[in-house]
């Protein structure tokens, strides 16, 4: 039962953290764009060309396109009028052209930085481009829609550009996260389930052995080979050595007899149980009967 607990609790982890297992398999690189004003976040993929982003970061003004030039919002062609500030990050919206050409128009055009934007699906993708980008220079992120429109409306409405910081995510934390998944969290579930597994067999053993009180209060004699009768044995069944006279017997409620030393053992320590006819002496007996009254003392 334990194990099965186990088993479900370590898959619902391992798929809980999938994206972060396969992010890192893949050398997805995720980041995060900033708005400085609000500390509002929004979640962007960086480009498998150009730069890559700093430690640091990048500090700088998101601009639509649209705004400088309301024929031009994808990005396509270079942009005929100087944007309203400088150090300005440049949005523009996915289409009619490839990522590659959208970056190199908006780097043309004196962005620092471009913001792709999907209008039409809510999925990051990383942005590839075939033959030589060595010429790209300034990094560029993708955006899923809703982050688009946030963004978009957000520098529409502003009446000055909006200040925003594109940071790069720890790459050391989908690593962290898979360490934790594999290593940690099966080694705590292992320790608890063995915690409760000591739990239960302490208390499976207190159940199995008898109390001292009552084993002490069982009856006793001293064995003398004149006064045995035929019907007696004349060894010990737990320790196989003969009884010689004076050794100290104690009589089980089933009659059998065994040396003190060695049923007391075995009572306490082993099993509550006749070690030759497995009746427990525990049971309450018209010659025990307050052992039916009796706790077990600690």
């Amino acid at each position: 039962m334990l194990v099965r607990l186990f088993k479900r609790f370590f898959l619902l982890l391992l798929l809980a953290h999938c994206p972060f297992i396969t992010r890192w398999g893949n050398f997805v690189v995720d980041a995060t764009i900033i708005v400085v004003a609000t500390n509002v976040t929004y979640q962007d993929r960086i480009a498998a060309f150009g730069p890559r982003l700093t430690d640091e970061g990048l500090l700088g003004y998101l601009v639509s396109v649209e705004m400088i030039e309301a024929n031009n919002q994808k990005g396509c062609s270079k942009l005929k009028r100087k944007a309203p500030t400088e150090q300005w990050i440049a949005l523009v919206e996915r289409g009619q052209c490839t990522f590659i050409e959208k970056v190199r128009n908006m780097q043309a055009s004196g962005a620092i930085a471009v913001v792709v934007g999907d209008n039409e699906k809510n999925g990051l993708i990383t942005m590839y481009a075939t033959g030589d980008t060595s010429d790209v220079i300034i990094p560029s992120v993708f955006i899923a829609q809703t982050e688009y429109k946030d963004l978009r409306s957000l520098s529409l409405i502003v009446e000055k550009p909006v200040e925003v910081q594109l940071v790069k995510d720890n790459l050391l934390q989908p690593l962290l996260d898979v360490i934790i998944v594999v290593i940690l969290s099966p080694t705590v579930m292992m320790i608890f389930i063995y915690v409760l597994w000591r739990i239960r067999q302490r208390q499976r053993r207190k159940q199995d052995i008898a109390p001292r009180q009552v084993v002490g209060n069982l009856a006793t004699k001293i064995f003398f080979e004149s006064k045995r009768q035929e019907n007696e044995p004349q060894e010990c069944a737990i320790c196989l050595e003969d009884y010689a006279d004076e050794d100290e017997l104690r009589i089980l409620p089933c009659k059998h007899e065994f040396h003190i030393k060695c049923i007391d053992s075995w009572l306490t320590t082993r099993k509550k149980f006749c070690p030759i006819c497995k009746r427990d002496i525990c049971s309450p007996t018209e010659e025990t009967p307050l052992l039916s009254n009796h706790e077990p003392t600690p």
